[in-house]
């Protein structure tokens, strides 16, 4: 009984599927268009710990894949996703700093895929890949009163001021070298689904505003102002927490870049599949929209 029903929904599937040919025999050739959801993490001066599902945001991104043989790709793709961390969470010696941040990374990639194995024979195959990264992040955190302050203008770390000429402003929009991998299980020929892992090295230690030192309250306080300070140092408002550090004192550790991670979910489906069942609807809009008629005037 149970068999004849497995084979009675197979057929099933078969049948209300057949227009995307969805059981042919599993191909990994073409252009597939992707929808990958997650979790993003990020590691730095404000989370020491690499991915952790604790300190995770939600994230999303579609992506574009074609396969220039069985077993290479190009691949690319934009994301969307959000990394925080604040002190309170970090190691024991760094709580009293109480420094925070968050920011949305907005990021267009473009890289190679290797498969390692042949997924027209196989339906499933584990794969990896690299790539290069264009991003944008803006951290900001919550002031005393609640408002949200973007962190960068301020030059916590004095950047951009003449007294600090060692310490460069950091840009809002860099690259970044991607790595990663994951799992491929193709559903049919025309659909895929499978988990993945990627890193990017980024080539700032600025994704949190944190990185080398303090610096003199007083310039700082000339240079942008009372918020500047406020937020460079957070400690004082701690209960029993010290006042503002002396200049040079460290702040971060500038020697290591920040890194951010993607884990999750992606579903692709082949662009020619695709096309096919967004013409197989629009065409049965169309005929519904001619097939509408006015209605006649009813005399009563």
């Amino acid at each position: 009984m149970k068999s004849s029903f497995r084979n009675l929904l197979a057929i099933s599937f078969c049948l209300l599927f057949s227009n995307l040919n969805l059981c042919s025999q599993t191909e990994n050739k073409g252009t597939w268009l992707g929808l990958f959801v997650g979790k993003m993490n990020y590691q730095g001066d404000l989370n020491p710990s690499s991915f952790k599902f604790s300190n995770s945001k939600t994230t999303a991104a579609v992506t574009i894949r074609q396969s220039i043989n069985r077993w290479l790709s190009l691949k690319g793709g934009l994301c969307l996703g959000t990394i925080e961390a604040a002190d309170r969470y970090n190691r024991d010696y760094l709580k009293p700093r109480n420094l925070s941040f968050s920011t949305t990374i907005k990021e267009a990639s473009l890289g190679i895929e290797t498969s390692l194995l042949d997924l027209s024979t196989t339906r499933f195959t584990p794969y990896v890949y690299g790539s290069v990264s264009l991003y944008h992040f803006n951290p900001w955190a919550y002031d005393n009163s609640g408002q949200k302050v973007f962190l960068q203008p301020l030059s916590t770390e004095g950047q951009g001021l003449t007294q600090y000429s060692k310490q460069k402003p950091y840009k809002l929009t860099q690259l970044a070298l991607g790595f990663g991998g994951g799992a491929r299980y193709a559903i049919s020929d025309n659909m895929n689904i499978g988990v993945e892992f990627s890193q990017r090295k980024t080539f700032t230690d600025y994704l949190d505003d944190v990185s080398s030192i303090y610096v003199d309250q007083s310039i700082l306080m000339q240079a942008r102002g009372a918020k500047a300070v406020e937020m460079a140092y957070r400690g004082d408002e701690l209960p029993g927490g010290q006042s503002y550090p002396g200049h040079g004192e460290q702040r971060g550790t500038p020697s290591e870049m920040d890194w951010y991670y993607f884990f999750g979910v992606n579903f692709e489906i082949k662009f020619s599949a695709f096309a096919q069942l967004f013409n197989g609807w629009n065409a049965g809009t169309s005929s519904a929209i001619h097939n509408t008629r006015c209605p006649r005037n009813v005399q009563q």
